[in-house]
């Protein structure tokens, strides 16, 4: 996949280093020649010298053949420009950074396809650190209506030794919580568990549910404090 990537800000950096690790073909637009110096040297990626919204760099850097464009500068008029560039020459794919809520409209109406708020990202991480710090990780689908938690399974977990489809059919168990998710150890590949998958101690679990019944789940663990 050719990925291009607006912006080589600590973010835009971090995503072009993560990219081309996972196989792809990155590239980053940005005016800063250090950056760009950077990007090339440093993280091994193609690099071009100038404005992400000026067409001239946009189609130097081959924006025609892109299969995603990232918007990934710090303001979002820019990035609205971005997105707008990127459907006028076809990118089929476009992920966006956005700073104020005001512009998720714009941005939806220029044709992004993906769109990031890192404020309420951050937002939604410090407090679920300080609301459930036994949840190594929680991610919010569908505006918040749906939940995946990341939650470890220490030896004093009462689902320890129990099987998927036991854990299922017990009547404390949040109704409508699925577990999607199995980690015997941490070096292990994820899988997904059936119904006679036994959960271990030190192992981790991947599980669905709704908001409401996330402090639910972690008692019927014995997780809360």
């Amino acid at each position: 996949m050719y990925v291009l990537i607006g912006g080589a800000g600590m973010l835009g950096l971090d995503l072009a280093k993560t990219l081309l690790g996972e196989g792809h073909t990155v590239a980053v637009v940005d005016p800063d020649p250090l950056a760009c110096q950077y990007a090339r040297e440093k993280i091994g990626v193609m690099a071009f010298e100038g404005s992400a919204v000026n067409t001239t760099t946009l189609l130097e850097a081959g924006i025609r053949k892109a299969d995603a464009v990232i918007a990934a500068l710090p303001e979002d008029a820019l990035n609205l420009a971005i997105v707008t560039l990127s459907k006028h020459y076809g990118v089929p794919q476009t992920v966006v950074r956005m700073s104020d809520r005001d512009f998720a409209e714009p941005y939806q109406l220029a044709g992004a396809t993906h769109t990031v708020s890192t404020t309420e990202l951050t937002i939604n991480r410090i407090v679920n650190a300080i609301e459930y710090p036994q949840v190594e990780a929680m991610m919010h689908f569908e505006q918040g209506q749906v939940e995946v938690l990341k939650l470890p399974i220490p030896q004093q977990c009462t689902i320890v030794g129990r099987t998927v489809a036991e854990i299922a059919q017990d009547t404390r168990f949040p109704a409508g919580t699925l577990i999607i998710g199995y980690q015997a150890h941490p070096h292990e590949d994820l899988t997904i568990p059936n119904g006679s998958t036994v959960l271990e101690s030190g192992s981790t679990i991947l599980a669905v549910t709704k908001p409401g019944l996330v402090r639910q789940m972690l008692d019927f663990m014995g997780l809360c404090a």
